[in-house]
This record gives C-alpha cells, structure tokens and sequence, in this order.
C-alpha cells in the first residue's frame, strides 16, 4: 500500500510504501462508534444548570394561611406549579466523561488509519514549510496539491502553518500527539509529513 510523496510544492515527487501491518488488513468500523461517542460525550461542558425549589430566589413566607380562604394549600410561592417556581428533575452540572481501554483506542486509531489508506486518501508531505503565516499561500498549496479539505498532521512546532490555516475550516493541523480518530473521519484527506509518519508508525 503506497501514498503520494509531494515536494514543498505541493508537487507530487514519488511514492512512499506504508506500513502493511499497520494500514494495511480489514477495517473495523464498529470501532469507530464506540470511540467517536466517548471523544464527543469527552467534550461536553456539562454545564446545564436549573434550580429546584429550595434554591430559587423567594418563597420564605407561607402565600396563605392553611384553612378557611376556599383556595388550595400552599406552602411556598416557589413550588414547581407556580410560575417562577422551581424546576423538578432539571438538569445539574455533571462530567460525562468517560474511558474506554486503551488497547480499543489504538485498535480505532490504527482502523482509521486503514480506512484513509484503504481509499488512497493519505497524501505525504517531505516539510510544509511557509515563509510567514499568510492563509492565501497556504491554500495556494493545498491548492496545488489536489486537496479541498483535510486534516494535516505535523511533528513539533510549525508555527506558520498553523495560523495560516486556522481560518480555513476545511482544513486543520493538528500534532501527533493529538491524533484521534473523530478528527481523521471529519475531513476526507489524511496528509502527514514525513517526520510525523514515522512518528505514527512507531506510536500505533
């Protein structure tokens, strides 16, 4: 299995063989299910809030006395039934955050990877290098090198590049360490550089 090599130009140069044990063989997808769920639920703020009775402004003094008005009891003018009231069972700030093994995570990681390679959709950079970080020359060579929308993957600090693609939202870079599976299916093209390869290749 083989992946474009392209020069700084965006220019494809030659050929790289992937790794067969890792690109390569049967693609789980039900993988993918169970670790996209967790990666979401993962960034929920988790901070819908409502108050219940006991915690809403008011409500200290008894509306009426028990008996003899014709009306119903009351005991506070903050019960769920009147307006202004509390809410029941409304939600709290919770964390619903969650994890799954670790040997799943790598598992989906290395099936996103195949499911990229499998379709001819990872694209190898030899460096992405820009002399500032100006947007237009960085679509320029995005451009050159075919691609409408992918997830560009690098190794270290490439300052440039980064804040002139942080306005396209088609495109994002994104570290190796900071690989996962959502983003990988979120854009249709995987482009690595090379160092950052050989970095995925000795993590999975």
């Amino acid at each position: 299995m083989n992946a474009e090599i392209l020069d700084k130009n965006g220019s494809k140069v030659s050929e790289i063989a992937l790794s067969e044990e890792i690109f390569g063989g049967e693609v789980k997808e039900h993988l993918f299910y169970e670790v996209v769920k967790m990666q979401l639920a993962n960034r929920r703020s988790g901070t819908a809030s409502t108050k219940t009775k006991g915690e809403v402004s008011g409500g200290g003094i008894k509306p009426w006395k028990q008996k003899g008005t014709g009306r119903a009891r009351s005991g506070s003018n903050r019960s769920p039934l009147w307006r202004h009231g509390g809410t029941v069972f409304g939600p709290h700030p919770r964390d619903y955050s969650y994890k799954l093994p670790r040997k799943v995570m790598k598992d989906a990681l290395k099936n996103a990877l195949r499911l990229r390679a499998g379709e001819g959709k990872i694209k190898v950079f030899d460096a992405i290098s820009l002399a500032e970080p100006k947007t237009k020359a960085a679509l320029e060579l995005l451009k050159k090198a075919n691609l409408d929308n992918a997830l560009i993957v690098i190794e270290g600090e490439n300052r440039n590049l980064e804040l002139a693609v942080r306005n396209l939202k088609d495109f994002q870079v994104q570290k190796v360490v900071g690989l996962n599976v959502y983003d990988i299916l979120n854009y249709d093209n995987l482009v690595l550089t090379r160092s950052a390869l050989e970095k995925v290749e000795a993590m999975v």
